[in-house]
């Protein structure tokens, strides 16, 4: 039973907390604005699931120009799959016997994407697609500074891209490579210069490539700090970028991307205890917010700051005691990283004016498989 349906219609105070709300009119308008940028360049958007982890958001982003969905996970892409989008990219390694049978079976039902930096899980896919008589699209993943997954630059992308050429059910498309490492660099100059460096090598990689007679169709890459920054460069064919869609406090702080992009998320707590007039306590612990990048602060409030996070509360502190919130009152926290936090809740509200538009399953919540 979908216990959100009697909160529809309703000021959005009286829903039970924790929710997690999104202000529609917000994303709405980060979804327009990503797509007006990409109006512009010759790059074009398939924006990360792994932020909302919900179809329909995907869909709108769709609907605004986006060519389809990346993924971080199998369980993710199975999830926008099943809700009636084709055009996926696994952006990571699909690894293990039983996992690349989920793939292929994925590859029977959609146009699917993945990427590589191995020769034997290279050669495991083909021989699964071979088998069941599916076709899997693959882009070989380029270490480009982060020193996390991917070949080397140059020859070792080469030699991979032509394994993936040379073996059956397998389409070589192109290269991926991410500057992860980059995208959160809080002035734009240093961000700029830094990303820049990192997208050179896959540049780099695909006329290397393209020299050795290896056709370099794809070039994907980039993040919501690097959107429009990699965007521009015109040997990048597609930006993953995620966070924009939502936001947090953290991207906002980033220069050149809280001027594009506002916060649509929150999650609104409740007052359980005010044991003296310079502390409070909220019922929004680590079960529901994420503090990786930061304890999450109140919205739009002065004179409180929260100070930390257990399991269950989160401690605010009051340094203007005329400030009479009391046990039972409600106010909405801004998360320090979005895509962490929605995955601690099971259900989206959206919000409209302050009433309930509309409740979403959070469909790939905790698809870590």
């Amino acid at each position: 039973m979908n216990t959100s349906e009697p909160f529809i219609g309703r000021y959005k105070t009286e829903l039970d907390t924790p929710a997690l709300l999104i202000d529609l009119d917000k994303m709405e308008a980060n979804i327009a604005a990503m797509a007006n940028y990409f109006s512009t360049v010759t790059a074009e958007l398939r924006p990360h699931v792994k932020t909302h982890k919900t179809p329909i958001i995907t869909h709108k982003q769709i609907a605004a120009g986006a060519i389809g969905a990346t993924c971080a996970k199998l369980g993710e892409a199975e999830a926008v799959i099943h809700a009636g989008i084709r055009d996926v990219l696994i952006a990571n390694q699909i690894v293990g016997a039983q996992k690349i049978a989920r793939l292929i079976n994925l590859a029977k039902h959609s146009e699917i994407m993945v990427a590589a930096d191995n020769s034997e899980n290279v050669q495991a896919i083909s021989e699964a697609a071979t088998a069941k008589g599916a076709t899997v699209r693959m882009l070989v993943e380029v270490n480009i500074g982060m020193d996390r997954c991917g070949v080397e630059p140059g020859k070792p992308a080469l030699e991979l891209a032509e394994q993936i050429r040379r073996s059956p059910n397998l389409v070589f498309e192109g290269l991926m490579g991410y500057e992860g490492h980059t995208v959160a660099k809080p002035k734009r100059s240093e961000r700029d210069a830094a990303a820049r460096e990192a997208i050179q090598r896959l540049v780099d990689t695909k006329y290397y490539l393209e020299k050795h007679g290896v056709e370099v169709a794809i070039m994907s890459g980039g993040g919501t700090g690097t959107f429009d920054i990699t965007g521009s460069i015109p040997e990048m064919t597609e930006i993953q970028a995620g966070s924009y869609v939502l936001m947090d406090s953290t991207y906002r702080n980033v220069e050149g991307v809280g001027a594009n992009f506002d916060c649509a998320l929150s999650v609104l707590a409740t007052v359980v205890s005010r044991p003296n007039p310079d502390r409070m306590i909220v019922d929004t612990g680590l079960k529901v917010l994420a503090k990786e990048f930061g304890v999450p602060q109140p919205v739009g409030l002065t004179g409180i700051e929260m100070s930390g996070l257990s399991e269950e509360h989160g401690k605010i502190l009051v340094s203007d005691e005329s400030i009479d919130l009391k046990p039972g009152d409600k106010l909405e926290i801004l998360p320090t990283h979005c895509c962490t936090t929605v995955n601690l809740h099971d259900r989206y509200y959206g919000v409209r004016n302050g009433i309930v538009e509309s409740a979403w399953d959070i469909t790939a919540r905790g698809k870590a498989q």
